[in-house]
Parts: C-alpha cells; sequence; structure tokens
C-alpha cells in the first residue's frame, strides 16, 4: 500500500480568502493510500518545506503531493525539498489551487473548496500510479563528424577545430568546395575559384 503525504499551502490569503483549507484537509484525511494530509500558511518557505521533510520521517511517506501555486513557481523548490529525505523527486505531484481554483472561484468559497478537493484528489490517484525515476548519464566523445564538403561544410569543419575538437568531413565527390568550385569567378572580388 502507497503512503501519500498530501500538503495544503494557505498561500496567505491567496488560497485560504478563497478555499477552505481545513475543509480540504478534513475530506483528504479519509482517503485510501493518504497517510497524512496538513495545511499550513507558507508551504514553500523554510519552516513548511520543513514540515514536508519532517512528515516523510514521521509517517514514513513514499508519494507527496503538494497543493499550492503554478509549478512552474514552486515545482523545483519542493523537489530539492525531497532530496535527503528518501523520497524519490518524481514521486511528486503538484497541485495549483491557486491559479486554477483561488482566483478564478475567489466569489463562491464552497465551490472553490470543493474544487480543490477534486484536484487533489486526481494529483493523489496521479502520483500513486507514478514509477520511481532515476537519473542517467551517458559519456560524450568529443569528436564532431560534418557531412558535405561544400563552404557550409567547410567552415563548420573549420569553426568546430578552432574551437578544439576533433572533425570529421566527409564529402562524396572525389575534390571538396562543391558547387563554388564550379564557378569560373566568385563575387565580389572575381577571384578565380579554381
Amino acid at each position: 500500500m502507497k503512503r501519500v503525504g498530501v500538503f495544503v499551502c494557505q498561500c496567505g490569503t491567496n488560497i485560504a480568502g478563497a478555499i477552505d483549507t481545513g475543509k480540504v484537509v478534513e475530506a483528504v484525511k479519509s482517503w485510501p493510500d493518504v497517510a497524512y494530509v496538513t495545511d499550513y500558511k507558507y508551504m514553500c518557505s523554510e519552516p513548511g518545506q520543513e514540515v514536508i521533510k519532517k512528515s516523510i520521517g514521521e509517517h514514513q511517506l513514499d508519494r507527496v503531493v503538494v497543493a499550492s501555486c503554478s509549478p512552474r513557481m514552486h515545482e523545483n523548490t519542493f523537489r530539492k525539498a525531497l532530496s535527503g529525505t528518501g523520497v524519490n523527486p518524481y514521486l511528486f505531484e503538484m497541485t495549483n489551487i491557486r491559479e486554477q481554483d483561488s482566483w478564478v472561484h475567489a466569489a463562491d468559497k464552497e465551490a472553490a473548496t470543493q474544487k480543490a478537493i477534486d484536484l487533489i484528489r486526481m494529483s493523489v490517484q496521479k502520483v500513486i500510479k507514478n514509477k520511481p525515476l532515476e537519473p542517467s548519464s551517458i559519456p560524450i566523445n568529443k569528436k564532431a563528424l560534418v557531412i558535405g564538403g561544400g563552404i557550409a561544410g567547410m567552415q563548420s569543419a573549420l569553426d568546430i577545430a578552432e574551437a578544439g575538437f576533433q572533425v570529421t568531413l566527409v564529402e562524396r565527390e572525389p575534390t571538396i568546395g562543391g558547387k563554388m568550385a564550379q564557378l569560373d569567378k566568385t563575387f565580389p572580388t572575381l577571384d578565380c575559384s579554381a
């Protein structure tokens, strides 16, 4: 059985002004697979991140859902907070209940609260199905292959070589130069291309 922790941010009055976070916490408590749920004034703050870290240890959480603002704003903050806790950072979901809920439904607190519960339910179900990921790396050969020995290919090969990398230039014709080598004279100096 999964052990999901749900952390609801009040975001001052940005979220708590339109959503009854206490009612959200009470609704989420009864869900299967949710081992712990709480709300906090500013979850992205240092003390808020400590609440998450401490709760992971105390309740043996293996997945985390944070219901707060836009992932664009704080997803990396919460992923970093998970480092060192034993929870894979990819077993984390962020639910945007600020922009997608409280700012939209500020006039109807009951509707906003119900929508927050629904959004969090979706994130909990998603995080339950998530698989842990591990970062991988592959070795890099600092070499380049330039295909085509025309003017562009030759210039590219020269630029890469001047940057300090080994270059292999491949041309299908017996000579390099491409169309340029076929011209009698070149503009603007009228030099002979041959």
